[in-house]
């Protein structure tokens, strides 16, 4: 049998029955009346009289625990809303209420597994994060911290709690560089000075919203271990292309200069003007190649000025050819104009040295609302993925006696000038190598 086959009559259809039993039994009291009292109209109020209590008190006695079930209905619901899900709720009947307070009662235990799972979730998301050794700081709109790990506790803070500080009171208790960097804005490199060693962190910075309301997380990252092993392969490339550039030049001095001892021994002096002339050529080209390095490694701070740009392409045009695209920015810009010139200069003949014709080498600048794009394009051969993302990597060259500081410096004066270069093939071939600064 069925459920439904088994169900007693739900309380509607019993008040019913109630009501119908009682109203019989009123009729039955008011002909019995009647007949004794001769009077039909008082019996009937006489038995309307003793009936309507008894009929109240006989409907309300099954209302009552129904009445108490709602109640408790009302509460459960109202806990739930709280996020308390350890209540359940029992009816001894097999009625519709009794369906009602089961599915509840499923409610609840679906809600409460939910709770439970999102718990450990949490609780597994926030060890993970207390124990990366990344430092994490959350801020709301009115700089306090709401969130920070223990890496941002020891970093920042010594190791006290941060959540209800305010974001100024925790710099200034942190390293001096942590602060300059968050004052200065944007992502970037900072060195800590402790017990007479230097640390390297990465400072990054995101906003978004949380709740309606604006927050800014960041994030510090050490850096200093892979720094280290970055350096060491650096310096052993570098002490790789040194050699490599002396023994091809000190080699050929060395021989030229036996040769020159024994011309001048056997008396063939007509021949020491071409000996001396070949070691001269090779000092110069030495001394060219390290004047290069030691630019590269001594380039000072950008000293931004404002220049117009019909100023700087005359210049450009002095010494390197090139065609100009579009009309140049009417207002000036605010850069270091000799290392900008550099950079321009360097990536115009690079656009020359990878085969373009002339008339292909082409120089464009677009002013964007708080920056401005400088882009020199070609239709050279391009460059392979491989070299693409290792070009501006110093010491890197795919040319032969390149030096691989070219595209280097040329990121390195658009970094401390705050803006980034960017290197991509042409759909048509050739490259394009787009220089942005923020003004």
């Amino acid at each position: 049998m069925t459920a439904k086959m088994v169900r007693r009559s739900s309380l509607p259809w019993r008040l019913v029955l109630v009501a119908c039993g009682l109203i019989a039994l009123a009729i039955a009291a008011a002909l019995a009346l009647a007949t004794q009292l001769e009077d039909v109209w008082v019996a009937g109020l006489i038995a309307f009289a003793v009936m309507v209590p008894i009929a109240i008190s006989a409907m309300w006695r099954p209302l009552g625990p129904v009445n108490a079930m709602y109640r408790a209905l009302a509460g459960t619901v109202t806990s739930y809303r709280d996020g308390d899900f350890a209540f359940s709720l029992a009816w001894p009947k097999n009625d519709e209420l009794g369906d009602l307070v089961a599915a509840h009662n499923q409610l609840g235990d679906t809600l409460r597994r939910q709770r439970e799972a999102l718990i450990h979730r949490e609780l597994l998301l926030d060890t993970m994060v207390q124990n990366t050794p990344v430092a994490m700081v959350l801020c709301d709109p009115s700089g306090h911290v709401v969130y920070g790990n223990l890496a941002a506790r020891h970093l920042l803070y010594g190791g006290r709690r941060l959540e209800g500080a305010r974001l100024d009171a925790v710099l200034d208790a942190g390293p001096e560089a942590l602060r300059e960097a968050v004052t200065r804005g944007g992502d970037g490199l900072f060195i800590v000075e402790r017990d007479g060693e230097e640390d390297t962190y990465y400072l990054a910075r995101t906003g978004f919203r949380l709740n309606g309301r604006a927050h800014e997380l960041f994030v510090l990252r050490q850096l200093t271990a892979e720094l280290h092993r970055q350096e060491v392969r650096t310096w052993k490339k570098v002490i790789r292309v040194i050699s490599h550039e002396l023994n091809n030049s000190l080699a050929p001095v060395a021989s030229l200069a036996h040769s020159g001892r024994e011309l001048a021994r056997r008396g063939q002096l007509e021949q020491l003007d071409k000996v001396f002339t070949t070691i001269s050529e090779r000092a110069r080209h030495l001394e060219q190649f390290i004047l290069g390095y030691a630019r590269f490694a001594k380039l000072p701070a950008p000293r931004p000025e404002p220049v117009t740009w019909p100023e700087l392409i005359e210049k450009l045009r002095s010494q390197v050819a090139f065609r100009l695209e579009g009309a140049l920015p009417e207002a000036p810009a605010r850069f270091d104009p000799a290392q900008l010139e550099q950079v321009l200069i360097n990536l115009v003949r690079n656009a020359h040295e990878a085969g373009s014709p002339p008339d292909d080498v082409c120089l464009q600048v677009r002013r964007q609302p708080s920056a401005v794009a400088i882009e020199v394009s070609d239709r050279g051969s391009g460059m392979t993925e491989v070299v693409l993302s290792n070009a501006l990597v110093p010491f890197y060259s795919t040319k032969r006696g390149g030096t691989g500081l070219g595209l280097a410096l040329v990121r390195e004066i658009a970094e401390a000038h705050g803006g980034r270069v960017a290197l991509a093939n042409r759909a048509e071939g050739g490259l394009s190598v787009t220089i942005t600064l923020p003004q």
